[in-house]
């Protein structure tokens, strides 16, 4: 198996290119060829996977995660969190804290502080890992049994006879008895899920320790039956007090299973890829991160879809989408995340602020703010954006801002006067 690192927008040929760089590798021409098979279909979803350049090169679009080809190439896309060269141990690190805090998932059961640190393998590796350690705990506390009713013809009577299907027997078969009766096992929508989600990862992970504590846990649950209805079994999934143990695993089936929807819950896994869409990272990271930090009583809309640009009669048009409106204390906010790079020290090229931004916040001031309040912009903090740029006046009393947010840090860094009061003890 051929592993090649690189990270967003990164190129990919089959010639040779320049070792070190993670914007521009070479792969096999199979596993090109099948990148450009998968781009066309992935274009013709409307989510395009690689730009192909020319007849040499391919352009890797805004996603992270694991590519693996039908000829073994394994392709991790990391995230350009800065304009120069990263190194890979940092851009996973980032990237992992990003999926963790922004999909919700379980804190990991690796006790030792370096142990992220130390893991050298690409995320999807790490997602396996964490949902066997979780399943692994989950076993040794014990799986949860529930009785199931079984119906069934045998030789002999158990249970309860079902008298109206037993008088209906036919003459050679009465010798059979028609019975019901309760069986006590592990047959439940929770541990299907599970088996099921294990026996995914066992046949993708291509890390040893992996798959030996795979097919460890798959002896250990080799009665269970995977399921076959996956979004039916999480809507039955338990969630009673006799449950509580199982709380921490359900994330991950999730994630492995792909029950979350790739657009709004990030994640698409198909065969042994595994994908995110950046600005979905960024943009489930930066409300993570607000949650955090918000009071008790304040409250956060993700992606408000109550105002118009414009109507013409009664039809409205052109439904204004912010990814979130925080309302707290009879006031009300704006903010919209950007997965971009700015350079503060531009302001020739106006820091890499985009005009179109702009005017959809502008417009997202009008709506949701009537002309009057705090817009704010949050982009990834990087080596050429550290501090919060002075603020824009859209209009009298409609300001903006832009602030930087700290990937590793999880913490907005704002001007002495925040524009979001409750961060005013982050970094400044």
């Amino acid at each position: 198996m051929k592993l090649v690192t690189v990270r967003e927008h990164a190129r990919l040929t089959t010639g040779p290119v320049p070792a070190g760089s993670l914007d521009a590798a070479g792969i096999p021409l199979s596993a090109f060829d099948w990148l450009c098979r998968e781009a066309q279909r992935h274009r013709a979803g409307g989510a395009p996977l690689v730009q192909v350049e020319d007849r040499r090169w391919l352009r890797i679009d805004n996603y992270v995660g694991v590519l693996e080809s039908p000829c073994g190439t394994r392709i991790e896309i990391l995230p350009k969190h800065v304009r120069g060269e990263s190194d890979v141990a940092t851009a996973r690190r980032v990237l992992v804290r990003m999926l963790r805090e922004g999909l919700r998932l379980p804190r990991p059961r690796i006790s030792d502080p370096t142990a992220l640190e130390t893991f050298d393998a690409p995320v999807s590796e790490w997602i396996i890992q964490q949902f066997l350690l979780e399943l692994d705990g989950l076993v040794r506390r014990g799986l949860r049994f529930d009785y199931r009713l079984v119906e069934e013809e045998v030789r002999f009577l158990r249970g309860r006879l079902q008298i109206a299907r037993q008088l209906r027997q036919p003459v050679g078969r009465q010798h059979l008895f028609q019975v019901e009766h309760q069986v006590f096992d592990a047959d439940r929508p929770e541990n299907r899920l599970i088996a099921a989600a294990l026996l995914k990862v066992a046949g993708m992970t291509r890390d040893p320790a992996n798959w030996r504590l795979a097919h460890e846990l798959e002896h250990q649950l080799a009665e269970i039956q995977p399921s076959q209805d996956i979004a039916g079994d999480f809507r039955r999934w338990s969630r009673d007090r006799l449950m509580a143990h199982y709380a921490g695993i359900r994330p991950w089936c999730e994630l492995v299973l792909g029950d979350r929807n790739p657009m709004s819950a990030l994640g698409e896994w198909t065969g042994r890829s595994l994908l995110f869409p950046m600005e979905k990272v960024f943009e489930s990271f930066v409300e993570a991160c607000l949650r955090r930090h918000l009071p008790p009583a304040a409250k956060i809309r993700s992606q408000a879809a109550s105002q118009y640009l414009c109507h013409q009669g009664k039809r409205p048009m052109f439904q204004l989408c912010p990814d979130f409106v925080i309302e707290y204390e009879d006031r009300k906010w704006v903010v919209d995340a950007k997965w971009k790079l700015l350079d503060e020290t531009d302001a020739a090229k106006n820091y890499g602020l985009s005009q179109g931004d702009f005017y959809q916040l502008f417009a997202y001031g009008q709506r949701y703010l009537s002309g009057t309040g705090q817009l704010v912009l949050v982009f990834p903090a990087s080596d050429t954006f550290r501090h919060s740029l002075d603020t824009f006046d859209m209009q009298e009393g409609l300001r903006l801002d832009a602030i930087p947010l700290d990937l590793e840090g999880g913490r907005f860094i704002t001007l002495e006067q925040s524009p979001l009061p409750f961060l005013q003890g982050e970094v400044h």
